[in-house]
């Protein structure tokens, strides 16, 4: 058993031999919630054990209470959703939010690690499509508490991931469409490297598959969930020499940004053209017509993930390493049978 120059046994002796990490000890001297029961009471009886000698200090030890919660942008209204089901969950337990955006930046994702080492958050929650490798790697030497929250969550991040039906989602937009006679379906795709976007296009050719219908590659246009890529891409299928009946948005947002492509080519929806997204934000009722959507229950998720990266700080196991919420078609005014 190693000692220090005055004889006192070490952190790194009592982590050697119970088979854990130096910071998990540091972890457990200083009264932090998140580590397992097991290996709590293991390092607990080796440092009694052992006698080590704990530093005095003039106050007792105190945690942090907070949940750190990281977007790449906060520009989007599903961020508002998220951040609020996120909230409700952290009050009730009597914990704070803290909430950043990174913007896919590397700087402003290290000056973001810099602030939550000084805080020494509970947990953190990423609703972000990817981190670097340094990055995630320095997130897990802290030994914080981590959840993936996949709005536009990525590959996986090697943590549990909170996320909704995107591909039932994607299935049950389109059969809609074709259950109301349309057989031209026009799709607007979200980042195609982001897995809740590829599920949402996934669901969308198996519903074609199913009703028979032939995959057309024309009628598939690029997009990045935000308004200006939706209008862009309706207004190219617009411009077809065969356009769509009906457009399947993968977002709502690019939904809005297709209505303003429909109203400049003349048109009317859904006398004209069916429309249907993806999200059921608050917005989407107040449209004119009312938006069609695949509701994504975003504040719960966002409440779920508060609840599951709690459940870690505090010790305990996990039911799955992920968890998805049901997706749910609302249909309003924005889709009509085919004339």
């Amino acid at each position: 058993m190693s000692e220090d120059e005055h004889g006192r046994i070490t952190i790194r002796a009592i982590a050697d031999e119970a088979g854990v990490s130096v910071p998990t000890v540091s972890r457990v001297i200083n009264g932090r919630s998140d580590v397992a029961p097991e290996t709590r009471k293991r390092v607990e009886e080796l440092l009694n054990e052992r006698g080590y000698q704990r530093r005095r200090s003039t106050r007792a030890p105190s945690r942090a209470r907070l949940v750190d919660l990281v977007f790449n942008e906060l520009d989007s209204p599903w961020a508002v959703e998220i951040i609020r089901g996120v909230e409700d969950a952290a009050h009730a337990a009597g914990v704070g939010t803290v909430v950043s955006a990174v913007h896919r930046r590397r700087a402003s994702t290290e000056q973001w690690l810099d602030n939550l080492r000084t805080r020494a958050s509970d947990g953190v929650i990423l609703v972000v499509s990817q981190l670097a490798s340094p990055i995630l790697e320095q997130l897990r030497h802290l030994g914080v508490p981590m959840v993936v929250l996949d709005p536009s969550g990525g590959p996986t991040m090697d943590a549990p991931a909170i996320g909704a039906t995107n591909w039932a989602g994607g299935l049950a937009a389109t059969e809609h469409l074709i259950s109301l006679g349309h057989t031209r379906i026009g799709f607007i795709h979200g980042p195609k490297q982001v897995l809740c976007s590829r599920a949402r296009f996934d669901g969308y050719r198996a519903a074609l598959d199913a009703a028979g219908l032939t995959y057309d590659p024309t009628l598939i246009y690029d997009g990045d969930f935000y308004h200006q890529s939706g209008f862009d891409a309706a207004s190219s299928l617009m411009r077809l020499p065969e356009p769509p009946t009906a457009i399947f948005a993968s977002s709502d947002q690019m939904a809005f940004g297709a209505y303003e492509a429909i109203r400049q080519a003349g048109l009317r929806i859904p006398e004209h053209v069916s429309i249907i997204g993806f999200d059921d934000l608050p917005e989407s009722r107040w449209t004119s017509p009312p938006l069609t959507t695949v509701r994504q229950p975003l504040a719960e998720m966002g409440a779920l993930a508060a609840r599951t990266v709690l459940e870690m700080a505090a010790g305990n196991d996990i039911d799955s390493p992920r968890l998805e919420l049901a997706t749910e078609l609302v249909v309003r005014e924005s889709t009509a049978p085919l004339v």
